[in-house]
């Protein structure tokens, strides 16, 4: 029902290299987005969490041989990783017989870090893409508060009613914790990984403390910090670094640390209507967290995303760099009155960027003085994903 802006890039890449992987949260929508990208080629798809399709792998070598013609679709690759050394063997065999791509797409639900645990990489035959949940130029600016709300979990943002999308997010949290995290690692207890994950939410936009939030469980740092990197490689985290720079300051060295659907955030909070959102203490981080995800999923791939932060109170939300080294610093703002604060101005004048943009919850684009210009959430979305920095 969604034009994934990713489609064009999986074709590409399949027509580039012998293997990709799409990885992606749970139900974000990998499989339909898959089977879509093979629609027009000769393909299979298997499905590793099912009993019928692993069968077929007992002896994968035979069985993969025999589709050396084909695009072979591997759904939950992670669930397997002895597969990866026999990959590589008949990559390499069908190179050697004149066909070098479009012959694997893998999807994975950890990231790249998790793949690799299998202590076989491809390093050289394959191109990783990741999927997000859907974005904002995926479903069109007029639904943007429902996005926000729903969270861009398909299921979730098609619900009948408010109450059933959160219902199914609820499911959603309960069974990464007692199905899906217990695949990655040491088995942890589902309620004290849910009260983490929580206190994350009511922490949206704050900067991370690790310490804090394990005496909060009553767990050491070290293994709060387990938490943490498994949420982020099972990409339902993000920890925004903070920019470094040779400058004369103090900077806050601590990353910023989101829960990366807002959905997520608001049924981690119990929050189920536009109403009690508006009303929640949460409301402006989440705002944040929601236009962060939603801008760093449109930009390309070689933008490197940061924040800036001085001991001094100089602060930039976002900080954009592009690969020629150029910065675009970005203010969130949830008010259609947007007031830019002493704290962006100090932080410009620190980095001297080439944009200086305010992403505010209206619907044009106004100049507000000092080179600073307010945008709409779609318009930089659209800005960003024609991959082009364009200096004014």
């Amino acid at each position: 029902m969604f034009t994934r802006h990713l489609l064009p890039r999986i074709s590409d890449e399949l027509q580039h290299s012998p293997a990709v992987a799409l990885l992606g949260p749970r139900q974000a929508g990998k499989t339909t987005l898959a089977l879509e990208a093979a629609r027009s080629i000769p393909s299979i798809y298997l499905d590793l969490e099912s009993e019928r399709d692993r069968a077929k792998l007992a002896q994968p070598e035979l069985y993969l041989s025999d589709h050396l013609d084909k695009l072979v679709i591997l759904d939950e690759v992670h669930r397997t990783p002895h597969l990866f050394p026999i990959l590589r063997g008949l990559i390499d065999q069908a190179r050697r017989s004149g066909r070098r791509a479009g012959q694997y797409l893998l999807l994975g639900s950890a990231a790249l870090d998790l793949l690799q645990q299998s202590g076989e990489t491809l390093a050289g035959r394959i191109a990783y893409l990741e999927l997000g949940p859907l974005n904002l130029l995926e479903i069109g600016a007029a639904q943007l508060d429902t996005l926000w709300l729903r969270g861009g979990f398909p299921e979730s943002f098609m619900a009948s009613g408010d109450a059933r999308s959160l219902r199914w997010r609820q499911n959603f949290i309960r069974s990464y914790l007692e199905r899906d995290i217990p695949q990655f690692g040491p088995r942890i207890a589902a309620d004290t990984l849910r009260r983490f994950w929580t206190m994350l939410a009511h922490h949206q936009s704050g900067l991370l403390n690790v310490a804090h939030l394990a005496r909060n469980i009553g767990v050491d740092a070290k293994t709060a910090q387990s938490y943490i990197n498994l949420l982020c490689a099972l990409l339902l985290v993000r920890r925004l670094p903070p920019w470094h720079t040779n400058l004369n300051k103090r900077l806050v060295k601590s990353p910023k640390v989101y829960v990366r659907d807002s959905g997520l955030v608001h049924a981690l909070l119990d929050i189920e209507s536009k109403e009690t959102l508006l009303s929640h203490m949460v409301l402006g981080a989440s705002w944040e967290g929601f236009v962060i995800e939603n801008l760093l999923s449109c930009a390309p791939d070689n933008v490197q995303a940061y924040f800036y932060r001085t001991s001094g109170g100089a602060e930039v939300d976002l900080l954009l760099v592009w690969p020629g080294g150029e910065l675009w610093a970005i203010e969130i703002k949830r008010s259609l009155n947007p007031k830019v604060e002493r704290g962006f101005h100090a932080a410009c004048d620190d980095l001297s960027p080439q944009r200086k943009l305010v992403v505010y919850p209206g619907t044009e684009s106004f100049p507000m003085g000092h080179d600073i210009v307010a945008m709409p959430l779609a318009a930089l979305c659209q800005e960003l994903a024609s991959g082009i920095a364009v200096t004014p």
